[in-house]
């Protein structure tokens, strides 16, 4: 019953019926890195490029960014994130204010992810100020190490995700992952399936310098396998595997681009190179000089660092669940299974993919084209506006 956007040829911007007043809601500006944040970034540009008067509402945590959207900055408390690894933005009074009076001006609200306090709140004033709402849902169920936790996701997505799906106007998956989780295969319920686009002029297989001389200029070596790790520095994202595969293969070096609570200075390991976060173009070059993205994280869709490492023709290692996001792209990547409560098995077998992919390159040129053709953000948004004018 899942319905996907059909595939078309360059990049299209054309004006969605009549414009509206959408206002956009995701956890975080695109300041905090990660990539919920810049896929409503990227959106929140096609809608705005499209005719539409876009407001963006989100965490003021991490700065505000540069956005043709009006920036609704949330004044929120994040108290979670350290002691978890998962955002949980609080809104205070005069923000969740700030917030109903935005949804209440809108034609249209776009929600990014169920679970976060400002989704829920955004839902709410949606159907109370007779909205209609577009869900796009990024992630699935999260498993985490202990049990209490995991207990708390699975009752998280019974009472929050499952009636925000429910009260959605659109429903909207960037992940066949993660809509078979919440509506089973076959889908309970009519969705739209439609992934992250890329920016190709950044995210491309041209390269723009010698792959040496980019290794050269970031301090990596030239004869060595390299493998790039980009995201935030959290346990979900594979940082303790990481590290174990660190320690026990170093033949392999690895570029660690992002930040998070966790330091990865403080393993000491000769072939680990953190180079912190990096702007669009620097992680464009690393790809190209790279060997391998590597992405040992859990509970994700479709990580946008996967789709545009495979547009710059870098072979993909990741988790199970990301590999088969688009199911058309599989063949291309290298799944492996992640259990964060083993993480030494984890990365033994993360170390097993890198020897496979030695001994069985990927179609890296065959991959980029597809990336190329694939993934376009003017396309997603045209899906997820479609039928609202």
């Amino acid at each position: 019953m899942g319905d996907r956007a059909p595939p078309v040829r360059g990049r299209v911007v054309t004006v969605i019926g009549t414009a509206m007043r959408i206002v956009s809601v995701s956890n975080f500006f695109d300041t905090h890195g990660g990539g919920l944040e810049r896929v409503a970034a990227h959106l929140n540009r096609e809608f705005a490029d499209a005719g539409h008067d876009v407001a963006w509402a989100a965490s003021d945590a991490d700065g505000l960014p540069k956005s043709p959207a009006r920036l609704i900055a949330l004044h929120c408390a994040n108290p979670t994130e350290k002691l978890t690894g998962l955002p949980m933005p609080l809104p205070g009074p005069r923000s969740i204010a700030r917030l109903w009076r935005a949804v209440r001006d809108a034609d249209a609200v776009v929600i990014h992810d169920a679970l976060y306090v400002t989704s829920i709140l955004a839902m709410i004033f949606a159907k109370a100020a007779n909205k209609r709402a577009i869900m796009i849902q990024h992630i699935g169920v999260i498993p985490f190490t202990g049990p209490l936790l995991n207990g708390v996701m699975r009752l998280a997505n019974a009472i929050v995700t499952r009636p925000m799906m429910a009260a959605a106007d659109r429903l909207a998956f960037i992940s066949a992952t993660v809509r078979d989780d919440l509506l089973g295969a076959p889908p309970r319920r009519p969705s739209l399936l439609v992934f992250n686009g890329v920016d190709h002029s950044v995210f491309n297989a041209q390269r723009a310098r010698a792959r040496d001389e980019t290794r050269t200029r970031w301090g990596l070596p030239t004869d060595a396998p390299l493998a790039v790790f980009v995201g935030r520095f959290v346990d979900k994202k594979g940082l303790r595997i990481l590290r174990l595969l660190a320690q026990q293969r170093p033949d392999v070096h690895f570029a660690l681009l992002g930040q998070g609570p966790i330091d990865p200075h403080e393993w000491n390991l000769a072939n680990v190179h953190p180079l912190g976060q990096q702007p669009q173009e620097a992680i464009a070059d690393l790809y190209r000089a790279a060997d391998m993205l590597l992405l040992p994280s859990v509970g994700e869709g479709y990580p946008l660092v996967v789709q545009e490492a495979m547009a710059c023709g870098l072979p993909v290692i990741c988790g199970d669940g990301s590999a088969r996001a688009d199911p058309a792209a599989g063949r291309w990547l290298i799944g492996v299974d992640i259990d964060l409560t083993d993480p030494g098995g984890s990365a033994g077998r993360c170390a097993a993919a890198i020897d496979a992919l030695k001994d069985a390159p990927v179609d890296t040129a065959g991959m980029a084209g597809y990336a190329a053709e694939a993934y376009d953000w003017s396309r997603m948004a045209a899906a997820l506006l479609d039928g609202l004018c």
